[in-house]
């Protein structure tokens, strides 16, 4: 095999790894990764803004108000209106979406990052910048994409 052919196979691998961790993920809880992240997000946050959310886990605020429809129709959150201000909405985790996340499995990033932690320095910057270049090399580097280990669409804004 070609140097090339390792840099393909190994994108390959990664790909199907995330495709399958991704259906995985979504046979066991029902939830797709960013509706995970969404979650995750709202518990730590307790009653946070839809633009909290979006910036806090890098995704547009339009897709955040998307995904919070969808875990709400769910039962997963509700949405409270301020009392002191009608234009404030918060979101709100429900008991059965504080059940969800307690028996969802961790997303795929979160075994990558322990990994990543425990490289040297060095070796942390060398793995940033080859990915970085590659995406560059595959023309990708413009795409929007917020940090989620996730197949589907990546759209550019």
């Amino acid at each position: 095999m070609t140097d090339y052919d390792n840099i393909l196979v190994a994108l390959r691998r990664i790909t199907r790894a995330i495709d399958l961790h991704s259906k995985n993920l979504v046979r066991t809880s029902g939830l797709t990764a960013p509706q995970l992240l969404v979650l995750q997000s709202v518990q730590r946050e307790q009653r946070a803004k839809s633009s909290q959310i979006a910036k806090d886990i890098m995704l547009s605020p339009a897709t955040v108000v998307s995904i919070v429809d969808r875990l709400e129709k769910a039962g997963l959150v509700v949405r409270e209106r301020s009392t002191s201000d009608r234009r404030v909405v918060r979101i709100v985790l429900t008991e059965l979406g504080e059940e969800k996340l307690h028996d969802t499995p961790e997303l795929l990033q979160a075994g990558f990052l322990r990994e990543f932690r425990q490289l040297k320095e060095w070796e942390q910057t060398l793995l940033v910048s080859s990915l970085q270049r590659i995406a560059e090399m595959m023309d990708a580097e413009e795409l929007d994409a917020a940090p989620i280990l996730e197949v589907g669409e990546i759209r550019a804004d």
